[in-house]
């Protein structure tokens, strides 16, 4: 085995924000499952792993950046020092933090920085951990035993002193575990639910990621996560209808309506008046940060109000507003823009939240972030079924992975791609395999469309005429003709001469009638292993579009 390292390093924090990332994507449902404190909205498990997935991009980030540029291949690449990657974690996690336990991990990745900075020891980070424990819990307006706090403190007192950094760790690591098996004789909620802390069984796993980072074996894990248990008190049918609700998953009136989170600009001072204003609004307040930037989390019933103290404090921006009575967000969902009604209707049908793309009026980077946060998901597959699209639809992913959800963009430039995207989405299986398996899926299918010149132009397969008809595969104008059903069997067979099992045929409502039942048969005449599906775009959309996988 390998000798531990005396000391912190910027490749050990490498290590460590991959490691906890790897480990809170395995144990992210699990922990998300027993999540019933503050609220049992189910996503403890989803917003810490997003907290850390930022922090991991951010410390990329230094070693992309201290890499020697191209052309310069003579300058050696430069390691980051500690200081400056466990910076960028703390940084990053602010940046990212999501939920209550997102925004407490932020503050205490933060404390553990200021420290850090000055040298990476086993005492250093000994210390470290204290100076977590208590940023973290001066953060929090009210702080709560046998929560995430509870096991913060238990880890930075296990390891108290100081020794070799592997040993701090692991002493640390261990302290959080006994803790975090105590919460339920804590809190009641935790108790009568069955479970331990959701958040802080999310920390456990970040200080089990910091224990394999440094000495290369896994520590011993605590017992699976519990799923949250309905437990019926006796004074549970309050309303004498018979019907108790979960305890721990309060109703609407058990607490604040809106979670409202926000990054802000201002200074001490200012934030110093702020938490008095949001303390006097809801609960469930932390505000985590420094340096004149801060991550402000609070449950409120006027989420207006909270906004606008923001507003008086400094600058707020990336505000996310959530409110607790709409349905719990789903694991993941698929955005795809279509060019008629009729394909609309088809996406949703197979769970697709769909977005319009009219003739001449495509959808802004407002609409598509719009559509993404109407999907009401955690995870979302972006279809944007167009070439010009890519662009926008790239800066809306950008902009609401910075709230807090998942995007991943399937470049489809047609909607026959991402159809066929949409045939094989699994959303069981896990979150980057089902983005390969779509990916692969649309990269697997050819396409072409049929349209009308509306004035005379140069082509790539020669002058066009207003009115001819256009077949353009691939984006590319490679058949001119008169009439739409020869030009569009033209196009099937010079597409079919590459090979092909399925042909999928996209007709708008304009266009002929016995058009899709022709090519089809002809499809049926010429090439006898292929099969054809149709389907009806209704208005809106091109005279045809074709899809050969």
């Amino acid at each position: 085995m390998p000798r531990a390292p005396q000391t912190l390093d910027a490749e050990a924090v490498r290590s460590w924000c991959a490691g906890a990332l790897e480990a809170l994507g395995r144990e992210r449902e699990a922990i998300d499952a027993i999540n019933v404190y503050p609220v049992a909205d189910g996503d403890t498990g989803t917003n810490l792993y997003l907290t850390v997935e930022s922090a991991a991009r951010a410390v990329e980030e230094t070693f992309t950046a201290a890499a020697p540029t191209a052309g310069t291949a003579t300058a050696p690449a430069r390691t980051p020092d500690v200081a400056e990657a466990i910076r960028a974690m703390a940084r990053g996690a602010l940046l990212g933090a999501c939920g209550n336990s997102g925004t407490i991990l932020s503050q205490l990745l933060r404390g553990m920085a200021g420290v850090l900075s000055g040298g990476g020891d086993g005492n250093h980070l000994a210390r470290a951990f204290a100076s977590a424990a208590e940023a973290a819990r001066r953060a929090v307006a009210h702080p709560v035993e046998g929560t995430l706090l509870t096991v913060a403190d238990a880890a930075a007192a296990a390891c108290a002193g100081g020794r070799d950094l592997v040993a701090v760790a692991t002493a640390a690591y261990e302290g959080a575990r006994e803790a975090l098996d105590a919460t339920p004789g804590q809190l009641a909620v935790l108790e009568r639910a069955g479970v331990v802390d959701a958040g802080g069984r999310g920390l456990v796993t970040v200080l089990g990621a910091l224990v394999e980072a440094l000495s290369g074996e896994a520590p011993a894990r605590p017992a699976p996560a519990a799923r949250h248990r309905p437990v019926l008190t006796a004074d549970c049918d309050r309303d004498g209808d018979g019907d108790c609700e979960r305890d721990g998953a309060a109703g609407p009136a058990a607490g604040p309506a809106y979670e409202v989170i926000y990054l802000l600009e201002a200074d001490d001072a200012a934030v110093d008046r702020l938490r008095g204003r949001l303390d006097g609004l809801g609960e469930s307040l932390v505000v985590v940060g420094g340096d004149g930037l801060w991550n402000v989390h609070v449950h409120v019933d006027d989420a207006g109000a909270a906004v606008e103290a923001g507003v008086e404090a400094g600058r707020p921006y990336r505000i996310r507003i959530t409110h607790f009575d709409l349905p719990e967000p789903a694991g993941r969902a698929v955005v795809a823009v279509v060019p008629g009604e009729g394909l609309a209707g088809l996406c949703a049908e197979a769970g697709a939240t769909t977005l319009l793309a009219r003739p001449g009026e495509p959808p802004t980077g407002t609409d598509l972030a719009e559509a993404i946060r109407r999907a009401h998901a955690h995870e979302v597959v972006l279809l944007p079924n167009d070439t010009e699209l890519r662009r926008v639809a790239a800066a809306a992913a950008e902009q609401v992975r910075a709230e807090g959800i998942r995007v991943a963009l399937i470049p489809t430039r047609a909607a026959v791609q991402g159809i066929a995207a949409l045939a094989v989405h699994e959303p069981a299986r896990r979150f980057d395999e089902d983005v390969v398996a779509m990916t692969a899926a649309a990269g697997a299918t050819r396409y072409a469309e049929l349209a009308v010149a509306e004035r005379q132009s140069f082509t790539s397969a020669g002058v066009c005429q207003a009115g001819d008809v256009l077949g353009l595969i691939e984006g590319d104008v490679a058949v001119i003709g008169q009439d739409l059903t020869a030009t569009a069997r033209t196009v099937l067979d010079r597409m079919l001469s590459a090979g092909g099992e399925l042909v999928t045929l996209i007709v708008a409502s304009d266009t002929p009638a016995d058009l899709a039942p022709t090519l089809e048969q002809h499809v049926r005449a010429t090439h006898l292993a292929v099969d054809t599906t149709v389907y009806h775009a209704g208005d809106g959309a091109p005279p045809l579009l074709i899809g050969v996988e």
